[in-house]
């Protein structure tokens, strides 16, 4: 069986012996015929609210809160989408808030591929920043006692826009929607809170489930107590093609996108495997480590206790180099030591919600990782398996497994959710 798993812009075609694998992809859904005017027609018959065109007036100053580089947003396109539909704004009324979390900085170079040109140019543009302190104001606190630090410009915005893509997430369920107030332009205080071990280690906060689920129940209070104008968002096929367009009222809009990206990419099986092959997707979602646990989290759901996970995710963007999370790896030399020193009393430090989702995985399965751009000792550190031959690692782990094992070869990684028929 010849299959190509999404790794960087090119994939990486392997090839495995065809007896009980079994190849779970998203349902194939074809993009959308005239992808500007799917976007505008989401916008002039919006849910839960009136049309885009009759809300906004020009001069008022207008946010529009969008992905940051590590996510496959259409953002031109839904960017030129929202200004057809508001007649009369000007583009100098109009600030661009790239959504980091606590990701690195966007370059101006990045940005503008991003976007385009003229909203690079003629838009005021924010790279949120949550580590700046000078550049968030309190927004009041949650009922569960999250303080909220929010964008101090965000904030300052006479209309706020959130726009994104929807897709599963895995501990916040659903991507996009309020997700684009916080964590993504939140301050780092109140992402950790957000992401601490307690919420992270919580059985809700995984693939698909949002209500009950208390990393989302407290990104949609914050949205909900901060105030959302209009939502933009849209769902992709396993191409990053446009199929959808919803916008409107925040939370409804984006309950109707979840339905559709829940019945696109989540498949139910019957029994674990012995190995699960998975990827990150290809870039720009694999352009890090840090990322590549996405695809490694969406293996873990269905591998056997003491199987075996094997994530091809080029990894240009290196561990990263910026934020903690590979000091955090490097400072145990396990993962259940890991584990450990995450989840005792007083210990807080960003990034140690995927070192803690790692370390779940790990202590599940064994994990190799097939990453071009880091050096074995790199991956080692980070206390995976390097591989540099994706086939031949799954016949050694097969063999390893015994003559009955079983494979499950995930292509398009955490684009596709599998999980156990028994848990739902």
């Amino acid at each position: 069986m010849k299959l190509r798993l999404d790794y960087g812009t090119s994939g990486l075609p392997v090839e495995f012996a065809s007896e009980r694998v079994q190849v779970i992809e998203p349902h194939y859904v074809p993009a959308a015929v005239d992808v500007p005017a799917t976007l505008r027609r989401a916008l002039q018959t919006p849910i839960g609210r009136p049309p885009l065109r009759t809300l906004v007036t020009p001069g008022r100053k207008i946010g529009i809160s969008v992905c940051d580089i590590t996510r496959a947003q259409p953002r031109q396109a839904m960017l030129e989408a929202l200004l057809a539909e508001m007649p009369g704004v000007n583009l100098r009324d109009i600030t661009i808030f790239i959504a980091t979390g606590t990701h690195r900085q966007n370059t101006p170079v990045e940005i503008e591929r991003m976007i385009g040109a003229e909203f690079a140019q003629a838009c005021r543009i924010i790279c949120h920043d949550a580590r700046d302190d000078s550049s968030l104001a309190d927004a009041g606190t949650t009922a569960s006692g999250v303080r909220v630090l929010l964008n101090r410009e965000w904030l300052r915005c006479d209309f706020k826009i959130t726009t994104g893509f929807v897709e599963p997430h895995f501990f916040a369920g659903f991507s996009g929607g309020p997700k684009m107030v916080a964590p993504g332009l939140a301050g780092l205080s109140t992402v950790m809170e957000l992401h601490n071990v307690t919420r992270i280690g919580h059985p809700k906060a995984t693939w698909g489930i949002t209500i009950g689920n208390p990393v989302h129940d407290d990104v949609r209070a914050i949205a909900e107590m901060t105030g959302v104008d209009f939502a933009f968002d849209v769902t992709l096929n396993r191409d990053q093609q446009v199929v959808e367009a919803f916008a409107g009222d925040l939370l409804q809009e984006h309950a109707a996108a979840c339905a559709v990206a829940r019945n696109n990419a989540m498949r139910a099986v019957d029994a674990p495997f012995d190995v699960v092959v998975t990827t990150n997707s290809g870039y720009p979602l694999d352009q890090n480590l840090y990322q590549a646990v996405k695809g490694m989290s969406a293996a873990a759901k269905v591998v056997k206790p003491d199987g075996t996970i094997i994530c091809a995710a080029e990894c240009r963007d290196g561990i990263p180099s910026h934020g903690p999370y590979g000091e955090i790896l490097e400072s145990r030399t396990s993962p259940r030591d890991l584990l450990e020193m995450i989840t005792a009393p007083g210990y807080s430090r960003a990034d140690q919600w995927q070192v803690q989702i790692q370390a779940q995985i790990q202590l599940k399965a064994r994990v190799l990782v097939k990453a071009d751009c880091l050096s074995d000792t790199q991956i080692q550190k980070a206390h995976f398996t390097p591989v540099h031959d994706v086939s031949a690692a799954v016949g050694e782990a097969l063999h390893r497994a015994g003559p009955d094992a079983t494979l499950c070869v995930l292509p398009h990684g955490p684009q596709t959710i599998p999980y156990l028929r028994s848990d739902r």
